[in-house]
């Protein structure tokens, strides 16, 4: 059977799904009903994690709805066929890649004249030998001592995602033995952040790697010249200190000025590039290369858990079903992330990013206008602190918020206090499932001040303790999720032309060629 590719409104499954009867989400999640729907709704997810959507309003008649337009949609086939190396990626014609950094879920891909697949594991490969150099002595600064830190220079997926994942793992690895090299980033073109990072950083003792597929990104070019000013005034040669991650056509490849450079192409965008050399390089000088290695094993196994064509057992492509439910049936404008874990504290801001980037689209794969929404706003920060922050319009604000929690049963740390007889750990899981319950049902209150209607949908994905593995397997399931609703928007998940005009306009202020309003803005910010 071919693939089609059809707009959401089109689909008889998706006019019926709309005519489902609402669920009241605080009665059916109240009393022996709740007990009995946590133990039935929850799909198990690689690496140990579940994905348990309970508290979300949806029933048996739902999920039969949302089964028959996974098929209709034919999601599992459209996966198969990106995977297998279609060109998903209409608006620049393009090869969709991520999931082969870390493992073969389908055919052979040729592209380039090459084997895809074989080219990402000799970038792995390479990126793990230096990085074994670098940790045994092989590969020193100019004074024959070892290097101590590492720092990334990059922007976007070359920044949020690398830092949310070496800020997920930099405690697992202290507890475990696991720290080679602490990592820094240097994300913004604002002076003020690299000034920041490098008056806290060891310089001389400091690899600095440079991400840009292009070679010509303007803000991490603007930020290496920074750093190569602040090595020279040190009396220290820049390419001694640097290493590229960028692609084989760049400027940045092949060039005397780095070490080392590790490639990617054009088939991984920046925002799913964490699997690649992007992560990769940062992540193994950081933890070591078997560290990164079991990060893939994870995010590679949860692939092929999303390839499952059952949708109430596919964990990544339920929860998009049951997001595109929300958005598009019961109106929906926005999702909240809100990991129980402080060491996912910028993994909602990576999700931001991928999200909003990839189906942040008001036309569909062909350039037409869609007459449906497409994607949700997506925010988030840790638990217990979102608690004391933006909850309050959660629980009681006038628009209905669908929230996504994860959570573990231990902490990284592997010890713990107790205070008032429970562990600090105890405490912060006795929170979310707290708030999952109070959100779902609410409280009555004669003083409306006090009321809590509930009906507030949720999600949470469980796991036993935030490793390497787990790590990548909710990597992955996120991913995937995205890349299903999109296929049910039947948007263009992989290109991002909504980020290119605000470049444009800023070179033309860079070179004194502005009129109207953007004069005026220039001359004010004495530009």
């Amino acid at each position: 059977m071919s693939v089609e590719w059809k707009n959401l409104d089109t689909l008889d499954s998706f006019k019926a799904l709309a005519k489902t009867a609402p669920v009241d989400l605080a009665a059916v999640m109240s009393g022996e009903n709740g007990a009995a729907r946590v133990k039935n709704y929850s799909v198990p997810m690689a690496e140990g994690l579940v994905y348990n959507y309970a508290a979300k309003a949806v029933d048996d008649d739902t999920l039969k709805a949302l089964a028959a337009l996974a098929k209709e949609a034919q999601l599992s086939e459209k996966f198969e066929e990106l995977y297998n190396g279609a060109v998903i990626n209409t608006g620049e014609k393009r090869l969709v890649l991520h999931q082969l950094c870390r493992g073969q879920l389908g055919q052979d891909v040729m592209a380039d004249g090459v084997n895809k697949r074989s080219f990402y594991v000799e970038q792995q490969r390479r990126i793990a030998a230096f990085a074994n150099k670098v940790h045994n002595g092989e590969i020193v600064n100019e004074n024959g001592e070892k290097f101590t830190s590492v720092v990334q220079i990059g922007i976007g997926g070359s920044d949020l995602g690398p830092r949310a994942l070496y800020l997920a793992l930099e405690n697992w690895a202290k507890t475990n033995g696991k720290l080679k090299m602490t990592a820094k980033f240097i994300s913004n073109v604002d002076p003020d952040d690299a000034a920041a990072v490098l008056s806290s950083t060891d310089v001389a003792h400091s690899i600095f790697i440079l991400v840009s597929k292009s070679g010509t990104t303007l803000e991490t070019l603007t930020n290496e010249s920074f750093v190569k000013d602040a090595l020279t005034k040190l009396g220290l040669n820049p390419a001694k200190h640097m290493i590229a991650v960028t692609s084989e056509t760049s400027p940045l490849a092949k060039n005397e000025g780095y070490l080392d450079a590790f490639y990617m192409d054009n088939y991984i965008g920046g925002r799913y590039s964490s699997s690649s050399a992007v992560g990769g390089a940062v992540l193994s000088l950081a933890f070591g290369p078997e560290v990164f290695a079991e990060f893939l094993d994870g995010a590679h196994a949860e692939d092929v858990a999303a390839t499952e064509t059952d949708p109430l057992k596919n964990p990544d492509m339920l929860d998009a079903l049951i997001g595109v439910y929300e958005r598009n049936v019961l109106g929906y404008e926005a999702t909240a992330v809100l990991p129980y874990s402080q060491a996912l504290s910028r993994f909602p801001a990576h999700l931001q990013q991928v999200d909003m980037e990839s189906n942040g689209k008001s036309v569909n794969r062909f350039g037409e206008p869609l007459d449906y929404v497409t994607g949700p706003i997506i925010f988030g920060e840790p638990g217990t602190n979102g608690q004391h922050s933006f909850y309050q319009l959660l629980h009681q604000g006038t628009n209905i918020v669908p929230l996504q929690f994860v959570g573990f049963r231990k902490s990284q740390i592997g010890t713990d206090v107790v205070i008032e007889g429970s562990t600090s750990q105890q405490k912060l899981c006795a929170n979310v499932a707290a708030q999952i319950v109070a959100f779902a049902c609410g409280k009555k209150d004669e003083n409306l001040n006090k009321n809590f209607r509930g009906g507030r949908p949720s999600s949470i994905i469980i796991g036993d303790q935030l490793t390497p593995a787990s790590l990548g397997a909710l990597l992955a399931h996120f991913e995937n999720k995205i890349m299903f609703q999109g296929f049910l928007w039947n948007v263009n998940s992989f290109d991002q032309e909504g980020v290119q005009l605000g470049k444009v306009l800023a070179k033309k202020v860079l070179a004194h060629s502005t009129d109207g309003a953007l004069k005026v803005y220039s001359d004010l910010l004495d530009i």
